[in-house]
């Protein structure tokens, strides 16, 4: 069984407003059999912290085009394309040039 996870998921460029205008979530993610990947993660995030217009950060089981999402610098769609394990502590960097962002590091 995989232990909880205690992770900072970040959001800008506008996407915070969609979670109540709180741009950093200090979070814990409960323990599970599997250990946790991006898909479980955005499926946690919809439930707990999204507050309102889901149609705009999430389509289908994964986030919607245009917004980007990074993990220790990396675009959250080559780890998911490799493990989709969320990779150990390391601290994650999100630039915004006009698009909605969010990141994720462990904590």
């Amino acid at each position: 069984m995989a232990a909880p996870l205690s992770v900072e998921v970040e959001f800008g460029g506008g996407a915070e407003l969609l979670f109540d205008g709180i741009k950093k979530h200090q979070v814990t993610l409960p323990g599970q059999e599997e250990p946790w990947d991006i898909r479980n993660l955005l499926v946690w995030i919809k439930k707990n912290l999204l507050k309102e217009r889901p149609e705009l950060f999430i389509q289908g089981d994964s986030v919607r085009p245009g917004i980007l999402v990074l993990i220790n610098d990396a675009d959250w769609e080559l780890l998911v394309s490799t493990s989709g394990d969320i990779p150990p502590p390391a601290l994650a960097l999100a630039a915004s040039v006009g698009k909605p962002w969010a990141s994720l590091r462990h904590i």
